[in-house]
């Protein structure tokens, strides 16, 4: 049996947790409660690691029970989980307790869980299941969780690309559920027979000190850390995920590092007000944009970095230009990937991946005039849309990694080209192959801040407006862009008034738009 079809089966008993009036929003974090337990168990018997759970909390003292013993008995393991003097196993259980109310139902995870083909399991990864279940999660459920999960195929050839190296921190300021760092982890471990050829002090830096990241939500940062213990990151005392606010000062304590893997989430800071950290030059309620100035901010010099932004980043005017020119400034920009629609939750907004170095290959120290260059590969326009019907893979990629060359800090030899990509629509007749039509092409610093602003949202292919049904974006997806442009407009006309001087009336739109999507309570008339 492989992990695909484990996780099918693993996926399949959310029918017994219906039964018991746990949403799909709640069956994940459910379900790890104890697969994580049981998990832990698989581990000890392949030699993989220790018992890291106490005695009282692990597998078998859960099964030797039944009926109500038994879930009484686990609802008090959750509970001395999180009360646990080892900082790592109380933040993982910090707060858990079971949804369950029937012990029956409990029974049946418990019997179900064990029927499954664990040996099958341990050899495939205990890992690589869990994370696939995550990934299970986030493509079938509409609750927003694929809000914390970037798609598989895109993390791997950013860190294929970003070539991560054994002794180099790596940090993800937006974590998630640990993909970006676990990805991360396992190229590494590809890359020295699975660590062993590393020293013993140098394998013990892998585990416990090369990673580091941040999440804001308590019940991620849950998932987060077991999906890290069971890829082998043990993390500090408090694992590697640490639980906060990076937009506050406790982002402005993580420590500089190396490599930055991160997809910062969408949208504005609640309430319009931004980060409160006096690192950040520049204030800002976008997100994005201040996630982006931590990111260039935390790097050593000559460090590198691979961040997914959303257009708005690429063309927002104000704070926005002022964001680009300084990490034009300080880093060298050297390549943007504009990603195709269709592969995030949030199906409207429209995605690149921006790839840079603190410094300049020649001189890391350096801090003015970094980027000269920036190259741009266009995998968007004349693309099919990708969900469901159509899903992204590592294949997709090929041609962009084959342009962008083997050096992470994009100096590999290259030229302007790529005239046929998978996924791209076809077109009527094959044009002749020049600079205009290519998909890779080059934009000196002098353009971008003559020609375009300091806007870096570049385009130039000629869009095919293929309108065939076989073409047309899902119906979901032609919402979600609706959407989002209305939501971004909206945006836009917010901040306008308060430069204008209308704090009043912008608060008073905002209260009302507010009110309309159920965001806040109406006031009661008098």
């Amino acid at each position: 049996m492989t992990n695909n079809e484990i996780v099918q089966k693993l996926w399949k008993l959310c029918d017994v947790l219906r039964d018991d009036g746990i949403t799909y929003t709640d069956y994940v974090t459910e379900l790890v409660l104890l697969l994580f337990i049981k998990m832990e168990t698989e581990q000890v018997k392949a030699g993989v690691t220790q018992h890291v759970l106490p005695e009282g909390c692990r597998w078998n003292d859960i099964t030797q029970l039944t009926g109500i013993k038994q879930y009484d008995h686990y609802r008090q393991m959750l509970l001395d989980l999180g009360k646990h003097h080892d900082p790592l196993l109380a933040a993982i259980y910090a707060g858990a307790q079971t949804s369950l109310k029937e012990p029956k139902h409990l029974s049946q995870l418990v019997t179900r869980i064990d029927e499954l083909d664990w040996f099958s399991a341990r050899e495939d990864g205990l890992g690589d299941l869990y994370e696939g279940l995550l990934e299970k999660n986030a493509n079938e459920t509409k609750s927003g969780a694929g809000q914390y999960f970037t798609p598989r195929p895109l993390i791997d050839t950013i860190v294929k690309l970003m070539n991560p190296q054994a002794g180099e921190t790596i940090q993800d300021p937006a974590a998630g559920t640990a993909g970006f760092l676990i990805a991360a982890h396992e190229f590494i471990k590809s890359n020295t027979d699975d660590l062993y050829d590393l020293s013993e002090k140098d394998q013990d830096f892998q585990k416990r000190l090369a990673y580091n990241g941040m999440e804001l939500v308590p019940s991620t940062r849950r998932l987060a850390l077991m999906n890290c213990l069971l890829h082998g990151i043990e993390g500090d005392g408090e694992g590697a995920i640490h639980q906060g606010n990076t937009l506050s000062g406790e982002g402005a304590k993580l420590p500089k590092v190396d490599l930055i893997l991160s997809n910062p989430p969408f949208g504005t800071s609640k309430g319009g007000g931004g980060p409160t950290r006096d690192d950040l030059t520049f204030e800002t309620s976008n997100k994005q944009l201040a996630f982006l100035q931590h990111i260039y901010r935390h790097l050593k010099p000559g460090g590198r970095a691979a961040v997914v932004l959303p257009d708005n980043v690429l063309f927002e005017s104000g704070v926005g230009q002022k964001v680009r020119e300084d990490l034009m400034h300080k880093c060298n920009l050297h390549t943007i990937l504009r990603l195709p629609t269709g592969i995030f939750y949030a199906q409207g907004v429209k995605t690149n991946v921006l790839f840079f170095q603190k410094g300049t290959p020649e001189n890391p120290e350096q801090e003015q005039n970094c980027t000269q260059n920036t190259w741009v590969y266009d995998m968007r326009t004349n693309m099919n849309t990708f969900g469901k019907r159509r899903p992204l893979t590592a294949k997709h990629f090929d041609a962009f990694v084959a342009a962008y060359g083997e050096d992470a800090n994009g100096q590999s030899p290259r030229s302007e080209g790529v005239w046929q990509q998978l996924g791209e629509l076809e077109a009527e007749q094959q044009a002749e192959q020049t600079p205009d039509n290519a998909r890779f092409r080059k934009f000196s610093r002098e353009y971008i801040q003559k020609q375009k602003g300091d806007s870096l949202d570049i385009s130039w292919l000629k869009d095919l407006e293929a309108t065939s049904a076989e073409n047309l974006p899902e119906p979901e997806v032609l919402a979600g862009e609706a959407m989002a442009e209305l939501t971004e407009a909206m945006s836009e006309i917010y901040q306008l008034m308060q430069a204008l001087g209308a704090n009043d009336e912008a608060e008073a739109q905002k209260q009302l738009l507010e009110e309309a999507f159920g965001l806040s309570e109406k006031p009661e008339a008098e």
